[in-house]
């Protein structure tokens, strides 16, 4: 799957240590907590997940889990360009404790993460080789300090045939994103654990359907889907002929 990450996280302190000690979630507990943050949203259970394949659901479903001190919601939904713009009703739920989002996408190489405090922003960043520094809000976390100074340098291995091109970041993305993810909630998605991690393999959220009744329907979602793999144009496939050049084949 690659480091793929929605995650947002309530805390009545520093999430690490509140993970280290949960238990099993109580279900009902975690269903009030889903409709409070999806407001007028239908909600249906289903299977739940553990922790550390809970944080990039299924498109339309969220992973879950409510505990006491500590509040846990895997969406994809939360994965936005610019943290700062986190819908206000999901900051407002934070009055009096601490907001942590983390984003990761393998595919373009993009991190996104923020930190709230008492419901007031005081850190945030979202950058990406294509897309630069997308948001940069508030003073670097301690963990970045090293990546800003050019201590990660980013290692990247060209394609076949292609020039080697400086990377246009001074460091990798992922690589700050698994820091952040192992500072802000104690745990990474990729590469070597630590004895200290929480360990999300054994922490079970539960599992619900939602979909937001004013947007559009499982049946059009896919009849517009469908209408634009009809709007692409065919492929069109070629083979050597007999004089060595390209010919266009019609045999596939």
């Amino acid at each position: 799957m690659g480091a793929k990450t929605g995650l947002l996280v309530y805390a009545d302190g520093e999430v690490p240590e509140l993970l280290r000690r949960v238990g099993a979630a109580d279900r009902d507990r975690t269903a009030t907590m889903v409709r409070r943050l999806y407001p007028g949203w239908e909600v249906e259970e289903r299977e739940g997940s553990s922790l550390a394949d809970a944080v990039y659901p299924p498109k339309g479903t969220v992973y879950a889990a409510s505990w006491p001190g500590v509040e846990v919601i895997g969406d994809r939904g939360m994965m936005i360009d610019l943290p700062s713009q986190l819908p206000e009703h999901l900051v407002a739920a934070s009055a009096g404790r601490r907001l942590v989002l983390h984003n990761m996408h393998s595919v373009v190489d993009w991190l996104a993460f923020a930190v709230w405090e008492n419901g007031r922003l005081v850190r945030s960043l979202s950058l990406s080789p294509d897309d630069g520094i997308m948001e940069n809000i508030g003073e670097p976390l301690p963990f970045e300090q090293s990546y800003w100074a050019g201590e990660h340098p980013a290692d990247v291995i060209p394609w076949p045939d292609e020039d080697e091109e400086p990377y246009p970041l001074p460091f990798h993305p992922l690589e700050m994103g698994e820091d952040a993810l192992r500072t802000l909630c104690g745990f990474i998605q990729e590469g070597r654990s630590e004895a200290n991690d929480v360990h999300a393999n054994h922490i079970r959220l539960h599992g619900f359907r939602v979909r937001d009744p004013h947007g559009p329907t499982p049946v059009k979602q896919e009849a517009e889907l469908q209408g634009a793999g009809e709007a692409i144009a065919p492929s069109i496939f070629y083979t050597f002929g007999p004089d060595g050049l390209l010919v266009e084949s019609n045999d596939l």
